[in-house]
């Protein structure tokens, strides 16, 4: 699967979800980018987290219990998917042994892609399904103000 399908699909369900608490979002994405972050939580510190991240999406958004439900599945489908796309490994560490011989590992580079490819495959209808069910379930004062959020957020985590 190519990249930019990647970025989307990942893109899409990120930016519905989790856009909407820009400081809660960023701390998160910051931690996500190697050593220890999102996926190496704990099972209670990622609930504290999806916590707290309800909330301040819930502040800016004024969210109702039953919107809150949906934001909440749809940080654990993010979690899952972000958990099968990375798994218990160190992705930098597997591209780094493609090129530690004397030719580049093709078949491991290959299978490497695949797996994250499946991995999206597999988990992108579910996630997109409860990024769709957050999403319509706000009102349409609420949508915009998540539209907003997102268009001032555009390039970068810093709006950079």
């Amino acid at each position: 699967m190519k990249t930019w399908i990647k970025r989307t699909a990942l893109g899409l369900a990120a930016a519905l979800g989790l856009a909407a608490v820009a400081g809660g979002a960023a701390g998160c994405s910051h931690r996500m980018h190697g050593g220890p972050g999102f996926s190496a939580m704990s099972e209670q510190d990622a609930a504290q987290f999806k916590a707290r991240m309800i909330e301040r999406a819930a502040q800016h958004l004024d969210l109702d219990a039953a919107q809150k439900e949906k934001l909440g599945a749809l940080a654990d489908r993010l979690r899952e998917q972000r958990n099968a796309l990375v798994g218990n490994s160190d992705p930098r560490a597997e591209v780094r042994a493609f090129v530690a011989g004397n030719t580049f590992d093709r078949a491991g580079a290959q299978a490497f892609v695949e797996a994250k490819t499946n991995a999206i495959r597999t988990g992108a209808p579910v996630l997109i399904a409860a990024a769709g069910d957050f999403f319509d379930s706000l009102r349409p004062e609420q949508q915009q103000k998540l539209r907003d959020v997102m268009q001032q957020r555009r390039g970068g985590h810093r709006g950079g």
